[in-house]
C-alpha cells in the first residue's frame, strides 16, 4: 500500500525549477523514444587501480510531465557503468545541480554532531549508496544515515573496493531517507561491475555481454473513458530508460545474433516494482543459466572459488536485486521472442505488478555493438563469504515487518507523509519508525556469525535488504534449502501474511567476519516502505578481545 501524494507534491515543487527548454525529451536527463532499441549504458573503467570521476546530479521533466533525475559526468555520460576490480579505489566528486525547491522543507537530519556533509535535509538533498559493495560505512564511504549533499554543494566519495569482493553486478543510487523512492523512480541510478567473473565462472568467458537496467516511473497511461479490462500497474517500467508504457506496453527492442549465446547482466533498479523475469519464445519459457545473484557468483563461496551454473526458467527480482545469466537467442522460425515480467501476487495491500512485456528480441545480421567478457586472466580472488555455511552461529535473532495506518484522530499529518507507517522490529523491542537519532536496534561484534529469522506480519510482501554485507538464505517459510543450493543475496523477498497460520519468514545467516565495523542500516527495499519508516540501524563493534 503506497501513497502517490508525496511524489506528486514533490514533483510539483521540482517542476517549478525546470527551465522550459528542459521539457523536450527529458532535457539534461534524456530518455529514448518508446519502442527504441536499448542502448548499453556508457562505461567508466578504473585505471591503474583507481576509478576517478565527477558526477553532477540533475533534474528535468520529460514530455509526459514526469520528474526525472540523473547522474551525469562532466563530459556528458548519463548514468555511467562503473567498472572496477577487486581492491580498486573509487573516487567520485559529486555535485548537486538540482535547485532548491521553492516550496520545500528543510529540517535538521539528526541531533548527532557526526553529520557528513550538510546537517539539514531538504526535498532536493542527495547522496549515493553503493548497493551491495562490502565497503566501509563511514563519511566519504558508503554512509547513508547522515550524509547529505544539498543544492549547489559538492562532496567527495573516496573508498576502496575490498580485495575479496565477489566479481559481479552491483549498483548505485540516492539513499536520502524520506525521498529515496522519488529519486530512484526518477532514474537517478547506475550500475557497478566488479570485474573478474570469468575467473570464477569460466562459462561466460568471451561471451557478448549485455547490461540491462530495469527501472520504474510514474504511470502516465490515460484511464479515462476506458473499461478496466486488465490489471492496472501502479508504475510504468523501462529498459535502459526505454519506457514500456501502460496500457499498450510497446516493448523495447533487443537485437541478438542467431546462434550466439549472450551473457545478460540484469539489475532491477526500480524503486517499488517487483519483477519476475522470463524469456519466452512463442509463449514458452526458455531455460536460462544463472551465473550470479546480487553480485555473488552462484555456488562460489564454498572455499574452492569456483562457481556453478543454475538452470531455471525465470528469476524473481525484487527491487534492488540483480541476476546474471547466459541466454540463447531464438531460432529463425520463432515468431515471438520476448523478455517479460510475470504478474506478482504481493498480497492484498501490495502494488499491482501485472504481466507485461519488457523487450522484443529480434534476430539481426548486423553488429550488436556488445563488448565481450574478458577471458580468464588469473586465479580467482579470495572470496568474502567463504565457508559461511559451516561457520558456528554466535547469536540468533527474530525480526519482523509490520505496518499500521498513520492517520490518527487529532494528530497532524505531514505534508509529505505516507498514509501507512512501516516498521521493521527486533522481537522484544518497541516498534518505531526509522530516525537517524534512534539507537541501534542491533549491536554485534566483528567476527560474529548470526542467524536471523525475518518474519512478515503484514498483508503485503516486503523485500529485506542488508547494507554492507550479504546473507546466506537457508530457509523460506518452513522449507529448508539444501546446503549445496544455498545462495548469497543482499535483497530477498519475505512472503505476505494471509491472516492464517504462522507468519511467513525467511531464515538467513549473517556474516560479520569481514572488515566492516560501524553503523549501517537494513530495511525493506520497496522504497516507499523504507521512506515510510521500515528501516533500522545495526552497529558492528570491533572484534571482542
Amino acid at each position: 500500500m503506497k501513497s502517490m501524494i508525496r511524489g506528486a507534491l514533490l514533483a510539483l515543487c521540482l517542476g517549478l525549477l525546470v527551465p522550459v527548454q528542459a521539457w523536450a525529451n527529458g532535457g539534461v536527463c534524456p530518455r529514448p523514444p518508446v519502442g527504441s532499441e536499448i542502448a548499453p549504458p556508457p562505461d567508466l573503467f578504473s585505471v591503474n587501480g583507481t576509478l576517478e570521476t565527477s558526477l553532477n546530479y540533475y533534474t528535468s521533466v520529460d514530455d509526459e510531465g514526469r520528474t526525472l533525475f540523473c547522474f551525469v559526468t562532466t563530459d556528458g555520460k548519463l548514468s555511467p557503468t562503473l567498472h572496477v576490480n577487486p581492491g580498486d579505489r573509487i573516487k567520485i566528486h559529486l555535485t548537486n545541480m538540482v535547485p532548491a525547491a521553492p516550496l520545500g522543507r528543510s529540517e535538521k537530519v539528526s541531533n548527532d554532531t557526526t553529520v557528513c556533509g550538510n546537517a539539514n535535509m531538504t526535498d532536493t538533498s542527495v547522496n549515493i549508496h553503493f548497493h551491495g559493495l562490502n565497503v566501509r560505512p563511514t563519511c566519504h564511504g558508503d554512509e547513508v544515515i547522515r550524509t547529505l549533499v544539498n543544492s549547489g554543494e559538492s562532496f567527495d566519495y573516496n573508498f576502496s573496493v575490498p580485495a575479496d569482493e565477489p566479481p559481479g553486478l552491483y549498483w548505485y543510487h540516492p539513499h536520502v531517507h524520506g525521498i529515496s523512492s522519488i529519486s530512484v523512480q526518477g532514474g537517478g541510478t547506475g550500475i557497478i561491475e566488479v570485474q573478474g567473473i570469468a575467473n570464477i565462472q569460466p562459462a561466460v568467458s568471451g561471451l557478448p555481454e549485455r547490461f540491462i537496467v530495469l527501472r520504474d516511473e510514474p504511470r502516465i497511461g490515460d484511464l479515462s473513458g476506458k473499461p478496466n479490462l486488465r490489471p492496472v500497474p501502479n508504475w510504468d517500467v523501462s529498459v535502459n530508460y526505454v519506457t514500456v508504457p501502460f496500457p499498450d506496453y510497446q516493448p523495447a527492442i533487443i537485437k541478438m545474433h542467431a546462434g550466439t549465446q549472450e551473457f545478460w547482466r540484469v539489475a532491477n533498479a526500480a524503486a517499488n516494482t517487483i519483477m519476475d523475469l522470463r524469456v519466452k519464445y512463442d509463449g514458452v519459457d526458455q531455460p536460462i543459466q544463472i551465473v550470479g545473484y546480487d553480485g555473488v557468483p552462484a555456488g562460489s563461496q564454498d572455499g574452492t572459488r569456483q562457481g556453478v551454473l543454475v538452470t531455471q526458467t525465470g528469476a524473481l527480482l525484487p527491487p534492488a536485486s540483480r541476476v546474471e545469466f547466459i541466454v540463447a537467442p531464438p531460432s529463425a522460425d520463432v515468431k515471438s521472442a520476448v523478455l517479460e515480467t510475470e504478474s506478482i501476487d504481493g498480497g492484498p495491500a501490495d502494488d499491482t505488478n501485472p504481466t507485461r512485456p519488457l523487450a522484443q528480441i529480434q534476430l539481426t545480421d548486423g553488429p550488436t555493438g556488445l563488448p565481450h567478457v574478458a577471458k580468464r586472466n588469473g586465479p580467482p580472488n579470495k572470496q568474502r563469504f567463504e565457508n559461511l555455511v559451516n561457520a558456528k552461529v554466535t547469536a540468533k535473532r527474530v525480526l519482523y515487518f509490520s505496518e499500521t495506518p498513520s492517520i490518527i484522530a487529532g494528530q497532524p499529518k505531514s505534508r509529505l507523509a505516507e498514509p501507512v507507517n512501516f516498521y521493521i522490529t527486533v522481537e522484544g523491542q518497541f516498534r518505531q519508525l526509522f530516525s537517524p537519532d534512534n539507537p541501534p536496534a542491533i549491536t554485534t561484534n566483528r567476527g560474529a556469525v548470526e542467524e536471523w529469522r525475518i518474519e512478515n506480519r503484514s498483508p503485503e510482501v516486503h523485500e529485506f535488504h542488508m547494507h554492507q554485507i550479504h546473507f546466506l538464505v537457508q530457509e523460506v517459510n518452513g522449507v529448508k534449502i539444501p546446503e549445496d543450493q544455498q545462495q548469497f543475496y543482499d535483497t530477498f523477498q519475505v512472503p505476505y501474511f494471509n491472516g492464517k497460520g504462522h507468519y511467513p519468514y525467511i531464515k538467513v545467516k549473517m556474516d560479520f567476519r569481514g572488515a566492516v565495523v560501524g553503523d549501517f542500516v537494513y530495511h525493506c527495499h520497496i522504497l516507499d516502505h523504507e521512506d515510510g519508516g521500515m528501516m533500522a540501524t545495526i552497529r558492528v563493534l570491533p572484534k571482542a578481545p
